[in-house]
């Protein structure tokens, strides 16, 4: 199926976003074989949402023959890349590092997409200290947010447990059901990507106690990263090229016009999932995001040391994880940013 079909009608067939890991198809091998692209209907994956949308990626000269496939959870878009059910995807850096370190070092993080971009929102709390005695959520365990906020929290010197007894309780639950306990009272807050932050607020009330953003140097964090395999590398790279040209072309739509930008990937968002985030809270989700080509290293190292401390992978040594020689060739040798 091409990507200039709505992904809606996909969405008739696959039934990815409910934890399938891929579509049971008979495919072309080979040279006719379609490139199959994940993606989440995040607005943290921006380009992605905007290309399927547009059409872009399957009408990209060179591309061929294109499948798109929908996640909603980063391990089980790795789970189906690692399979070869999917040939590249955007995700989160959490997942991609679990991945590379526990799956025979074959993943490779080939252009950055969306930088920064998540926030501890409360309901009542001023400071750390407070937090003793409450409940957090995060979207699932070992993702990105959930690192982040177990991270800070034991910086804070906070105790973590998965049920009362500790200092904080974290509980993993989805981004729908963060929001839903939020506004039930049943939880404090949780560390969540955009657009839950903002939607968090505006439904909830509260406020930001933690921008991840003042966390790391120079306030750059990954938050979405474009990765494929060893493997997809050396037999469709043409292909992978053809790709990364689209998503470089709308990574700088974004920068030069970010407000038409967001409009359009809010659009996308709204094809898939029905319900479009209202103006307020779509300009207040992308005031928290970049767009960027640039994966940052060095936070995907720092990244992988946060997750080995934690216990969560069995090395922080990523050495070999991001090759950008496909983006460089796309954009002439030019540094990502």
């Amino acid at each position: 199926m091409s990507s200039a079909r709505p992904l809606s009608l996909l969405l008739g067939v696959c039934v990815l976003l409910t934890g399938v890991a891929s579509c049971k198809k008979d495919t072309p091998s080979g040279a006719n074989a379609p490139l199959r692209v994940a993606f989440f209907p995040n607005i943290t994956h921006a380009q992605a949402l905007v290309a399927n949308s547009e059409g872009l990626f399957a009408s990209q000269p060179g591309m061929g023959h294109l499948e798109v496939r929908p996640f909603n959870a980063g391990p089980a878009a790795m789970e189906a890349l690692v399979a070869g059910s999917v040939d590249v995807a955007y995700v989160g850096p959490g997942p991609a590092i679990n991945t590379y370190l526990k799956a025979g070092r074959e993943l490779r993080i080939i252009a950055g997409a969306v930088n920064d971009g998540a926030v501890l929102v409360v309901k009542n709390v001023k400071t750390a200290q407070e937090l003793k005695g409450r409940k957090l959520a995060t979207p699932q365990l070992g993702n990105t947010q959930d690192i982040a906020l177990r991270t800070w929290l034991k910086a804070q010197k906070l105790s973590i447990t998965a049920d009362a007894g500790g200092d904080v309780q974290v509980i993993p639950i989805s981004n729908p059901d963060i929001l839903a306990q939020y506004l039930q009272g049943a939880i404090e807050g949780a560390w969540v990507p955009e657009p839950w932050g903002a939607r968090m607020l505006a439904e909830g009330g509260g406020h930001i106690l933690v921008d991840e953003r003042d966390l790391w140097p120079d306030k750059r964090f990954p938050t979405t990263v474009v990765v494929t395999t060893k493997k997809v590398l050396e037999t469709q790279r043409p292909r992978i090229a053809a790709l990364l040209r689209t998503h470089v072309r709308l990574t700088e739509r974004w920068k030069a016009d970010p407000a038409a930008f967001a409009t359009s990937v809010n659009s996308a968002f709204g094809q898939l999932t029905r319900k479009p985030l209202p103006a307020p809270v779509l300009q207040d989700a992308f005031s928290r995001l970049e767009p960027s080509l640039d994966p940052v290293p060095s936070a995907l190292k720092t990244s992988a040391e946060h997750a080995k401390a934690l216990g969560f992978i069995p090395s922080d040594d990523i050495a070999g994880l991001v090759d950008l020689s496909v983006l460089d060739e796309v954009r002439g040798g030019a540094k990502p940013d």
